[in-house]
């Protein structure tokens, strides 16, 4: 694929990854993705010839290997697990009021939408927050914890900032990422 290819390409998962974050799986159709990128229309089925879902999964996993980066950064900047939650709701708090509480995690929208309905997505959604986790717990071990302990822990704090990022943006405030920044210290102290 030439360098044009590639653009086109990366415009129409850019273009997905807006889209399906703020108004998700079923909110996003295929005109829209096309008006959002700017490309032409039978480049999207060149260059995803499944058609939506392999743009969606697509769109998703760049998503997740983004945050997975950040993870990754933190990591290496020595933080402990509380300080890259802590972070990591920041990022995500920052989001959300960047776009009026249309976006947060750029997973969780389609992650809920699709997780009763389309096995492969559900399966990329399921990929992307596990390499999540595993860094996580790689973090927690090397802090102390068991690895089945930390296996938990990481888990636990998974699921406490994606519902408080659900929760976030019904709300339309930042208050409970920002309880959830606390609760993490209360959560891991009991490992």
């Amino acid at each position: 694929m030439g360098v044009k290819g590639e653009e086109t390409r990366s415009r129409l998962i850019a273009g997905t990854r807006a889209l399906i974050e703020a108004k998700g799986y079923f909110g996003t159709g295929l005109n829209q993705i096309v008006a959002e990128s700017g490309a032409p229309r039978g480049s999207l089925y060149f260059h995803f010839p499944e058609g939506k879902d392999q743009l969606v999964a697509a769109a998703l996993i760049q998503a997740g290997q983004e945050i997975e980066e950040q993870l990754k950064a933190l990591v290496g900047e020595g933080l402990d697990t509380v300080a890259i939650a802590r972070r990591l709701a920041g990022l995500f708090s920052d989001r959300m009021e960047e776009s009026g509480y249309t976006k947060g995690c750029p997973i969780a929208t389609v992650a809920l939408e699709v997780s009763g309905g389309n096995e492969a997505l559900r399966l990329t959604c399921v990929e992307v927050y596990g390499s999540w986790q595993r860094i996580l717990t790689d973090r927690l071990v090397t802090e102390g914890h068991s690895p089945a302990s930390a296996e938990v822990a990481s888990g636990q704090l998974l699921a406490l900032l994606e519902g408080a990022v659900l929760v976030a943006r019904v709300q339309r405030s930042r208050a409970p990422l920002d309880d959830a920044q606390h609760a993490v210290k209360h959560l891991l102290a009991a490992k």
